[in-house]
């Protein structure tokens, strides 16, 4: 473990330790306040510079060679301990949703005026949000099939291995989602992972489809659900204008009326 700011020190009586604001443990910052602040920080700056160091290179490559470079010095780092992305605040997440953004617009030359949905379809990529979501969801699925280590198999438990009773949720592989009592407990992958896991549908739930059919029709359903969310997005934003402008009338309307009555 590399410590970093230094804000002051405690000399107990045989040794001297240095008390911190931030560290590094296994590739991963950790603050004083248990924020991911620093870490996705730390990630922004290295993707920007990684494609500092792209951009000259990307001119002489084609688009296929230009999307496996990106893949392997960027968006393996945006991948690095993504569990614990999950659940983050959506300031934080747009910070490293605008990293990939500026590697998908590098990839393919659009231009920073254009939409990036288009883009990042074309090239099959997740948002960060839905990324991590599909992370997470395949990690449920390989722990629920025996492919993990016992401590992660240990966290994802369907109900019909938990309970002797019938139940109707242990004929649709449901998880056990354990009780949490703050948000970093919600966070954690015992809790995360079986509740986004109850979160699909029976079909994408059904453990005897194979790993990659499984791989196929979350991404699918994930795309889906990212489309519909941009719909959503543009209907509030007309709703809004529209409510907007009638306001607007109203109170020109209003103040015509209190000029005539006057």
């Amino acid at each position: 473990m590399s410590a970093s700011t230094t804000s002051c020190c405690y000399r107990p009586p045989s040794s001297l330790v240095q008390v911190v604001e931030s560290a590094r443990d296994l590739g991963v910052i950790l603050d004083s306040r248990l924020t991911p602040s620093a870490n996705v920080a730390a990630l922004c700056r290295s993707g920007y510079y990684q494609l500092r160091q792209l951009r000259p290179l990307v001119q002489s490559m084609t688009v296929e060679a230009a999307r496996t470079a990106a893949v392997a010095f960027i968006s393996r780092r945006l991948d690095y301990f993504y569990s614990l992305l999950y659940g983050l605040p959506h300031i934080l997440l747009r910070k490293l949703q605008s990293v990939q953004n500026a590697t998908a617009r590098l990839i393919t030359g659009t231009q920073s005026s254009d939409r990036i949905s288009p883009v990042l379809r074309e090239l099959r990529w997740l948002p960060i949000r839905q990324r991590v979501k599909f992370k997470v969801a395949c990690l449920v699925r390989q722990s629920l099939s025996g492919q993990t280590p016992l401590y992660l198999a240990d966290d994802c438990r369907l109900v019909s291995d938990s309970t002797r009773r019938s139940l109707r949720s242990a004929d649709v592989s449901t998880c056990v989602v354990p009780r949490t009592l703050s948000s970093y407990g919600d966070r954690t992958f015992a809790a995360s992972g079986p509740r986004l896991w109850n979160s699909f549908s029976v079909q994408l739930r059904n453990l005897d489809i194979t790993y990659g059919l499984f791989r196929r029709q979350l991404k699918g359903y994930l795309f889906r659900k990212v489309r519909w969310l941009l719909i959503c997005c543009v209907i509030e934003k007309h709703l809004l204008t529209y409510l907007r402008e009638r306001c607007y009338q109203q109170q020109v309307a209003y103040a015509a009326v209190n000029r005539a009555s006057d």
